[in-house]
Parts: structure tokens; sequence; C-alpha cells
């Protein structure tokens, strides 16, 4: 296979280590740099000339852009969205560097390159934002994604390892919020019968595997603007808005179909199958989320 042929991800990826591996090196060669070209050209200010809130506050705004830098490079991967993040709060950080070390040394009137380089922390407001557009358009893409995983809120503490769902703090929530806005509607508790078995005689992998496929099917099978979270063990729950009692009936036959047809792969290969369970009620009401969902649980 020629580079050519390649995968564009799979083209760039050598080129992401290197910018990885050498960018704080460089960066930190350049501040560094301009250190000493300070300390070399210019004239230490005395104590009593320096204005310390001046210096504080430059000094303390390049430390959170550097703050900031790091935890924008270590959470985010590379992409064109982070590149103009990065790019941007890398040029702050040079601008209010320089802004800072200003403060203790003076240059000669003659060198006017720092002056130049206090330009770069408003050149990088403005890469930053251009990096900011594209991540509003990224987070809409990744919203729509998201849709039948959360509603209205995120809370990404939240969210369970294993399925990615949301817990059933959040599903209480957005209940009380769906009724807040009046709307009737009805939600859903779904189990499988003898999943503790399977995690005893399988291990707790491969349970793991089948409530990760158990969250994606269910996922498959529902309504846009549906919500889904997992409750506890094996049980997942799921918010039906707009959702009458005999429409309700009838997406929990057609869900429970959809995991009855699945088949676990135990850990000596053998296909496995479970019954499943559902019960579902109304939102509407004035009993507690959290009782609501403990009598669905009871329920099955």
């Amino acid at each position: 296979m020629t580079r050519a042929s390649l995968p564009s991800s799979f083209a760039t990826r050598p080129l992401n280590l290197l910018a990885r591996e050498f960018f704080y090196p460089a960066l930190s060669l350049l501040l560094g740099a301009l250190t000493l070209a300070f300390a070399t050209f210019g004239e230490l200010k005395p104590l009593a000339e320096w204005h310390w809130t001046d210096v504080l506050a430059e000094g303390g705004m390049a430390l959170m852009v550097g703050v900031w830098l790091v935890y924008v490079r270590g959470s985010r991967p590379a992409g064109r969205v982070t590149a103009w993040l990065v790019l941007g709060l890398a040029a702050m950080l040079v601008g209010e560097w320089v802004d800072a070390l200003d403060e203790i040394w003076r240059l000669p009137k003659a060198m006017v390159w720092d002056n130049a380089l206090e330009a770069l922390t408003p050149l990088g407001m403005a890469l930053l934002t251009v990096g900011l557009h594209f991540w509003r358009q990224e987070q809409r893409v990744l919203s729509r994604q998201l849709a039948q995983r959360e509603r209205f809120t995120r809370d990404h503490r939240a969210v369970d390892r294993v399925t990615q769902l949301a817990d059933a703090g959040y599903m209480a929530g957005q209940i009380q919020l769906e009724r807040g806005l009046g709307r009737a509607g009805c939600v859903l508790m779904l189990g499988f019968e003898g999943f503790d078995r399977l995690t005893r005689e399988h291990g707790l992998q491969t349970a793991d595997r089948a409530l990760e496929a158990t969250g994606l099917t269910l996922l498959l099978n529902l309504r846009p603007g549906d919500l889904l979270c997992r409750y506890a063990g094996d049980r997942f729950v799921v918010l039906l808005p707009d959702c009458g009692a005999a429409d309700g009936e009838r997406l929990a036959d057609e869900l429970k179909a959809a995991l009855a047809r699945l088949n676990f792969n135990g850990r000596d290969g053998q296909r496995l199958r479970l019954p499943v369970r559902a019960a579902l009620r109304a939102t509407a009401g004035t009993q507690p989320p959290e009782q609501l969902l403990l009598d669905l649980l009871q329920a099955l």
C-alpha cells in the first residue's frame, strides 16, 4: 500500500506524534531564550521601580494561559480544532511572558522586538477565537451523536464507565424536568433474567461486554428524543417523552424483542441468550422520580 492510499488519519499520525513530542520542549526553549535575551540585553530594574500589581498581573496571566494550554492539549485529540486552540494559546502565552519580563527588565529603546512580541497576545486571541468557532461546530456534531445519551444538560460525573450512559441520578433529574415542562411521557426499565449467573460463570469482562452491547442495541432502536440511562447492574431505563401508555407498551415490546435476539459470547466461545423483562410507568404524578425508578425496579 502506497502512502497516497493510506487513510488520512494514519498518514498524519507520525506528524501528530512529532508535534506532541517536540511542542512543549520547543515552547519552553522559546520562553527560556526570551528570558535570557532580556537578562543579557536589558537592565534589571531596581525593586523600588517594580510595580508589583503589574508584575503579579502579567506573570499570573502568563501562568494561567500556560495552564489552559496544558489542559487543552492534554484533553483533546489532534485535529483542526485542537491546532487552532493550541496555536492561539501558545501565542498568548509568549505575548504575556514578554509583558511580564518587561516589568522586570528595561531594554534599550533601540530594541523594539519586545513590543512586536507583545502583539502576539491579541493575535493569539484572534487565533483562539477561530478555534472556538470551529469548536462550536464540533460540539454541534457531538451533541447530535449524544442526543439519546443526554438531554438539555451535560454532566460527565454521571457517565457510567462501561456503557458510557448516564446514571440513575441523571434520569431522575430528567424526569423531574419533563414534569416541569408539563409534558406527558413514560419511563421504561429493562433488564435480563439470570444476568448474575452470566457474571459468575463467565466473568466480569464478559458481563461488561454484554452490558456494552445492550446499551448500543437499545440506542439503535430508540426514537429521536428518547433518553437511555443505566440504572444499576443490568437494568437500563428509558425516558420516552411525549409518549402515551399504548405507544409506551408498543415501544417496550419492540425493545424487548431487540434485546431478546442478542447473543453474548461466553468465555469458552459459547453463545448465550438471556430472557428480557420490562416495566413501564407514566412520568406524570407527584411521586418523587427516585421512588418511581425504585417501583420500576421492584416491578422487574
